[in-house]
């Protein structure tokens, strides 16, 4: 039997939204026979983890326009370690804003770019007051990623 495919969800929270939002992708991914998920603060992940999962999920406030720091904290420490090994990584986003999110996923987009992962959904933005709506999207997105990993399909 074939070793379980690994699924890291690195997060930052500050008010408690984004939280909601992780914890319901981890309840979605939950979902899925053959994926061990692993859901971790942006401050806490490091390179031993990034290096050690099979698809990634990032979600993060949309702080001034663009990610929260913490996020951009784990990007600085693990970029220049993980340079050319995670290349075609499956990721997503979710984010929480109390505006608009673009600019948060345009700059993870960018800096994913650099890794050289694949983004595999459509970000999840979720604005202002998290909704149920939001929370059973973010258990989709969990559910999809966790699915596609355990199914080959990326």
């Amino acid at each position: 039997m074939a070793p379980a495919k690994r699924l890291l969800i690195v997060h930052h929270t500050q008010s408690g939204n984004t939280g909601m939002l992780a914890e319901a992708v981890l309840r979605g991914a939950g979902r899925v026979d053959g994926v061990d998920t692993r859901l971790m603060r942006a401050f806490d992940a490091g390179t031993d983890d990034l290096l050690a999962c099979d698809g990634l999920l990032l979600g993060t406030p949309e702080n001034f326009g663009t990610m929260s720091g913490a996020l951009k904290d784990f990007f600085d420490r693990t970029y220049y370690p993980c340079e050319g090994k995670l290349v075609g990584l499956p990721y997503a986003v979710f984010v929480s804003a109390g505006n608009d999110g673009t600019g948060a996923v345009r700059e993870i987009g960018r800096i994913a770019n650099g890794y050289g992962w694949k983004q595999v959904a459509e970000a999840l933005i979720a604005r202002k007051e998290i909704t149920a709506g939001h929370l059973n999207a973010a258990e989709e997105l969990g559910e999809a990623m966790a699915s596609g990993l355990a199914m080959g399909i990326f």
